[in-house]
């Protein structure tokens, strides 16, 4: 069962990317190689997310690591989204985490990445809370939730500047959905290969 419930959950990832306008070529290395791999030592593929990575706790990043980037890679996107929760009652999903234009040369991220719009590496990112990680929270009185990280191997580096601070009349969560349509936009044809790697959490009862 939880087997199906992950290729489900999957399934919506995928079939977001139609709504995104992205037009993947290929989610193999180059010249036809092995798929890109994700991975964590947080938490394995399809399990509970420890306290330590949520809101329950000190939301830690986690340590991310990918294989396989295919031949031509320029940069990696990293997006982190629930698809069981939509906000503001659109089709929507919260923005948990986006990091886009890391290195062609980096083969993951460390635990913990501090809060930023800007890296030191260049990287970008964004979340509902701001430019930081936004670990999960799904409400300990509903099921548990799907959080889905997806690493996206583009062949170019996104012309999408840094996130500031939310215009005024809009929220920080408004905001950072409206940063991810840029960068998803901006990733529409580059795309040459994707990873996905999923975790389970809802809250601790009070």
């Amino acid at each position: 069962m939880r087997t199906i419930r992950k290729a489900l959950v999957i399934a919506v990832i995928l079939t977001m990317g139609a709504t995104l306008a992205i037009a993947q070529r290929g989610g193999r290395g180059g010249g036809g190689g092995p798929a890109m791999a994700l991975t964590t030592t947080a938490w394995q593929d399809g399990q509970m997310i420890p306290a330590k990575y949520t809101q329950d706790a000190n939301q830690v990043s986690p340590a991310l690591n990918w294989t396989n980037a295919p031949q031509g890679t320029m940069s990696f996107v990293i997006s982190m989204e629930d698809p069981d929760v939509a906000v503001n009652r659109t089709t929507d999903t919260q923005v948990h985490w986006l990091v886009w234009n890391v290195p062609a040369n980096a083969t993951g991220l460390p635990e913990g990445v501090p809060q930023g719009a800007q890296l030191p590496d260049g990287s970008r990112q964004i979340s509902a809370t701001g430019p930081v990680y936004r670990g999960p929270g799904a409400p300990a009185t509903g099921p548990v939730h799907h959080y889905t990280i997806s690493v996206y191997a583009l062949d170019t580096m996104l012309d999408v500047p840094a996130a500031g601070a939310a215009p005024e009349g809009t929220n920080a969560a408004a905001h950072a959905v409206n940063i991810r349509r840029s960068v998803y936009n901006a990733m529409s044809g580059h795309i040459l290969g994707k990873a996905v790697y999923v975790g389970l959490f809802k809250r601790a009862a009070q």
